[in-house]
Order: C-alpha cells, then structure tokens, then sequence
C-alpha cells in the first residue's frame, strides 16, 4: 500500500511540532560547553607626535622632532599619509625610497621625516627653504620662554614658475579670498582650453583656499588650497600652498609686517647635542648652482659662521667621506657626521613605531573639507589691483 504525502497544511503542522518538540525536549546548552575563541594579545602603537609645532632646546641647537614609523594599511596611499601626519608627499617618497607610494602594501613600514634640521637663516618670522619644501615659523618668545617653531609643508612653484628667493613681509591678509588670475596664467589655462574668469570667488573652486598672505613681491602669496594632494610637491605658479588646516594656524599667528625669508638650502648642517648633523634633499631642476662638479665647494658656502666656528673650536674638521655619502643619496633624514657615526638604517632601526591613526595634538580632524563659503559683500575679497598666481 502506498503511503499519502502530506498537503501543504500537514508539512507546515509536521514542521511546528518539530520546532516544538526540539524546543521543550532537547536539554539547553551550558556556557561551558561552548569553547571560547582564543584572545590575542596584540600591543597597540603609541599615538604619534603632532609634527607642527616643536620646542627648540636651546638657541644653539638646530635639530628639532622626532623620526617616526607607521604601518601602512591595504588602503594608503602617500597622499593619504602624508595628510594625515602633516608631511609633504616628497618627503615621504625620499624618505622611503623603492617603496610604490600609491599601493605601499599592507603591514608595510612608513618611515614618517618629522625630524628636522632649521634652516640656515635668522630664525625671524617666516622662514621658507624650498629645497625641502617646508615653512618654519619662529614665533618671538617671551622673556625666560622657550623658543618654538612652528613648521608645514607646502608646494612651491613648478619648473618654469619658480618662487622667488630673497627676503619680504606680509603686507596683507585676507579670509576667504577672490582668486584674479594673472594674465601668464589665464594665458596656460587658454592652451589647455580652460577659459579662467576674471575674478574666482570663494568656494571649493578657488585655488586661494580659505585663508591667503600676500607678500610684498606682487602676485606671490602664501594660501591654502583647494587641491590639498599638490602640498609638498611643485604644483603652483609660484606661490607658496599649505594645506587647509595648517593655512588657518598660520593666520591666526602672524600679523601683517612680519618678515618672510626664502632660502633653496638642498643641504642643511647644523648642532644637536654636541654633534653635527647633516639633512639632504634632492637638488630643484631648476637650481642654478652646479652641485655636481663643484658639490664640496657649494656645501662648503652652505655652513654657517657658527658652525664652522664651533668646528674650530672643538679641533675637528668635516668628515667630507660623511657629507658626500649623505649628500649623493638624499633621504631628508638628519644624520650625525661627527662623533659617533649614524646611519640612517640605525636611526630608522631605533625609531618609535606609531599607530598609523591622527597624531596627538594634530590640527587637522581627518575629515574632508566643508566649501569655503562666500564672505559678506565687501569683505575679504582681493583688491582688483592684485593678480595672484596660485
């Protein structure tokens, strides 16, 4: 006899009392009886150090910051860590030479250049070295304070619109500034088919930024940007860019009338501890100056009177076999080349490893920027007498 199988109604009562069933007669599942997942101790890395702002240990020393490494994530790229820990994206790449800077890898070790040799000049108001694409700004310290210098990396002018060296002020600044492109610039723009306004206003167009210091060389400024991926790069037709948050820093800490001094030091000596320390960046295309066949003869201008002093003083002499290794293969890393020898796998070997995550103290929040919002008519435009090139 063939058994019936059950309708639709019977396969639904079927189901119910089996859930049922398993609900009232299958005895509950103790604690004990589930094994508990292995824990994993993995020790996090500190937070790294603002890179910003720096005590300076006393008026005879030059190094100020820190070496630092970070580990890159699956998705980094150079101009995500550079933004995140206020470097500029050449700094990095010479920083880690052999490493691709748009997939560094997953776990890769970042070296991160936050340590720093001051420029060889008075350290007064702004200082600019274009060769390491950096600004330092040396507020005046207070009687019995520590001095302290305040530096971000910034895009320079591009081959062909070099910015200008020399010594000026800031004559000016503006919140939220017009944009009146130059006639050199309108002109570029035309040949690539890109007819610029007179006048940009404020807003996520404007290569300005939200906040600009108009210098007393005509059309050169010091300005955020709109672009923040060209900071620490030649972008610009000259004009000196910072990134936003740091734009905004420096506003609301200089005045107008304060002395800017731009200097193109490739190679940098300078004190720390008793020790002198050389920093080395890739010579500008640009550069006049013939590094490669009179190199010791160019570095040897680049010391500063108290430096060579000292030097005599101590009864040393360069380690020229030093300068020459660190100046032929720039890593915009400070090395020691007196007393005890440094190399830069050593100090790269001792540094602190840090969480790959905003720095403690950082200025910028990690967040995409709001658009810059038109001023109130009147206010905080560019006089039409000003064409600035960005």
């Amino acid at each position: 006899m063939l058994s019936r199988r059950p309708g639709r109604a019977g396969l639904w009562m079927l189901a119910l009392m089996t859930v049922l069933s398993a609900c009232t007669t299958a005895p509950p599942r103790r604690v004990a009886d589930v094994a508990p997942p292995p824990t994993v101790q993995i020790p996090d890395d500190p937070y790294a150090l603002s890179s910003h702002r720096f005590d300076i240990e006393s008026l005879t020393t030059d190094l100020v910051g820190q070496l630092q490494v970070t580990r890159a994530t699956h998705e980094d790229t150079f101009t995500d860590l550079a933004r995140r820990f206020n470097v500029g994206y050449e700094e990095l790449v010479r920083a880690n030479p052999g490493v691709d800077p748009w997939l560094p890898g997953e776990g890769r070790e970042i070296v991160l250049p936050t340590l720093h040799l001051l420029p060889n000049a008075p350290r007064e108001g702004i200082v600019i070295n274009l060769a390491a694409m950096r600004l330092y700004y040396f507020p005046r310290a207070a009687k019995g304070e520590k001095p302290v210098v305040y530096t971000f990396p910034i895009g320079i002018g591009r081959v062909g619109w070099a910015t200008p060296e020399g010594t000026t002020s800031v004559v000016r600044m503006a919140r939220n500034p017009s944009w009146r492109p130059g006639p050199g610039v309108r002109a570029e723009h035309k040949e690539n088919g890109e007819i610029l306004p007179a006048v940009v206003p404020p807003g996520p167009d404007n290569p300005l930024g939200s906040r600009a210091l108009y210098l007393g060389w005509p059309s050169y400024l010091i300005h955020g940007t709109n672009k923040p991926a060209g900071v620490g790069l030649r972008s610009s037709h000259g004009c000196i860019r910072l990134f936003p948050e740091d734009v905004e820093l420096l506003f609301d800490l200089v005045k107008p009338g304060i002395k800017v001094t731009v200097v193109n030091q490739p190679f940098v000596f300078g004190w720390h501890r008793g020790q002198l320390y050389l920093q080395a960046w890739d010579v500008l295309e640009d550069d006049p100056r013939n590094w490669t066949s009179a190199r010791k003869k160019l570095l040897s201008r680049t010391l500063a009177n108290r430096i060579e002093k000292e030097l005599k003083a101590r009864g040393e002499s360069m380690d020229w076999e030093a300068v020459s290794r660190v100046s032929h293969q720039p890593r915009g890393v400070p090395v020691a080349i007196s007393g005890v020898a440094q190399s830069i796998e050593a100090l790269i070997a001792a540094a602190p490893r840090v969480r790959n995550a905003l720095p403690i103290g950082a200025n910028w929040q990690g967040e995409p920027e709001e658009p810059v919002p038109a001023p109130a008519a009147g206010t905080g435009s560019t006089p039409a007498t000003v064409q600035a090139r960005p």
